[in-house]
C-alpha cells in the first residue's frame, strides 16, 4: 500500500511539474537586424519576462517568404505553444500555418489582416486611416499639387498595399492637382533600393514633389536621396520609420514626418495576445488589452484593430528615441 501511495505521489509531482512548464512562443519577423524589429524584439523579451513565458524572436537574414516558412517549420519541430509572424507574403505562409494549426499551435500575426490559418491578427491602427493620415501630411507639404510616388516594404505585403491605396484614393478625392507617377515600388525594406528609386523619380519627372514610403528603411533611403541632391525644399518625404535611424534626416528637413505605432508595444502585444489565446481566453469588443487603445474586433476576419499612433514630427522625435525607437 505504501509502495502504491509513493508511486501515486511521484506521478502527481511529475504531472504538476509538467503543468507548470511555461508556454513557449517564437515570433518570426520579416528580417532581422533593423531598428524596427530590434525594438519589437525588446518588447517580446520584456513582456515574456513579465508574463512568465518563454518567448523569443526569429529574424531571417533576408526578407524572403521561403526563409519565414523554414523558420516556422523549425518552431513546429520545437513544439512551441504559440507562433507569431509578421508575414512577408501571407499567401505563401498558408500551408505552413495550416500545419502549425493542425499540430495544435496557436498562431498570432501582425500586419496581415484576415490572414488565413491565424487565430488573430492585431493592428495598432486601421489601415485606411493610416494611409489617409500620410497623404494629408504629404499634401500639406506639397501645397496640394505636383507629382508623387509611393514605396512599400514589398509588393507581396497586402497591408502595405492597402495603406498605399488608401492614400491614393484620398488624394484623388481631395487633391486633384496632385498626380501619382509610376506604380508602387517594393523597396521599402532596403535603404539602398529606396534611395535609388527616389533618385530615379527626381530625374525622370520634372514636377516630382513627394515620396511616401512604408517599410521603416524606405523613408531613410528616400531622405538620403533628397539630401544628396539638395532637394529638401522641393521634395517632401513622408512615411513610417524608426526615429533613431532617421533623426538626423528629420532634423535637417530631408524627411518631413510621418506616423508609426510603437514596435516595442507590438512585441509586447504578440506575447499578451498569444498567452490569452493559448490559455483559451475569449477576445470580444469588451476585452481590454493593454497597448491596443480603443479596440475594434472583427471576428469574421480574426482581426483586432487598435488606435495607437505616434507622430514622427521633430517635436515628438526625442520622446520616441528615449523610448528606444
Amino acid at each position: 500500500m505504501k509502495k502504491i501511495s509513493a508511486t501515486l505521489i511521484s506521478l502527481a509531482l511529475c504531472s504538476s511539474a509538467f503543468a507548470a512548464e511555461p508556454l513557449k512562443m517564437g515570433v518570426v519577423v520579416k528580417v532581422g537586424g533593423n531598428a524596427w524589429f530590434n525594438s519589437m524584439e525588446e518588447g517580446i523579451k520584456k513582456e515574456a519576462a513579465k508574463e512568465g513565458i518563454n518567448a523569443w524572436q526569429v529574424g531571417p537574414i533576408a526578407q524572403d517568404p521561403a526563409q519565414q516558412v523554414k523558420a516556422i517549420e523549425d518552431l513546429i519541430v520545437q513544439k512551441v505553444d504559440i507562433i507569431g509572424v509578421v508575414p512577408v507574403d501571407p499567401a505563401a505562409l498558408e500551408p505552413v500555418l495550416k500545419k502549425a494549426k493542425d499540430a495544435g499551435i496557436k498562431v498570432i500575426v501582425h500586419e496581415s489582416p484576415g490572414q488565413k490559418y491565424a487565430d488573430w491578427d492585431f493592428e495598432l491602427v486601421d489601415a485606411k486611416s493610416f494611409g489617409e493620415r500620410h497623404m494629408q501630411l504629404m499634401a500639406q507639404c506639397m501645397h496640394e499639387q505636383g507629382q508623387y510616388a509611393i514605396i512599400v516594404g514589398s509588393l507581396t505585403i497586402p497591408l502595405h498595399r492597402e495603406w498605399a491605396q488608401s492614400a491614393i484614393d484620398y488624394q484623388k478625392q481631395h487633391y486633384p492637382k496632385m498626380q501619382q507617377v509610376g506604380d508602387l515600388f517594393g523597396t521599402g525594406e532596403s535603404v539602398d533600393d529606396s534611395m535609388r528609386v527616389t533618385k530615379e523619380m527626381m530625374l525622370k519627372y520634372h514636377d516630382f514633389k513627394g515620396m511616401m514610403a512604408f517599410g521603416s528603411p524606405g523613408p531613410v533611403g528616400a531622405g538620403r536621396a533628397v539630401q544628396e541632391r539638395g532637394a529638401k525644399d522641393k521634395v517632401c518625404v513622408v512615411g513610417a520609420y524608426s526615429p533613431n535611424q532617421a533623426q538626423t534626416l528629420v532634423r535637417n528637413g530631408n524627411i518631413k514626418g510621418g506616423y508609426i505605432w510603437n514596435p516595442m508595444v507590438a512585441g509586447e502585444l504578440f506575447v499578451r495576445i498569444g498567452k490569452m489565446v493559448a490559455e483559451g481566453k475569449p477576445i470580444t469588443d469588451s476585452t481590454q488589452i493593454e497597448g491596443m487603445g480603443k479596440m475594434r474586433v472583427d471576428s469574421a476576419n480574426h482581426t483586432l484593430f487598435g488606435d495607437s499612433l505616434e507622430s514622427l514630427d521633430k517635436d515628438n522625435m526625442q520622446k520616441l528615441i528615449k523610448m528606444g525607437l
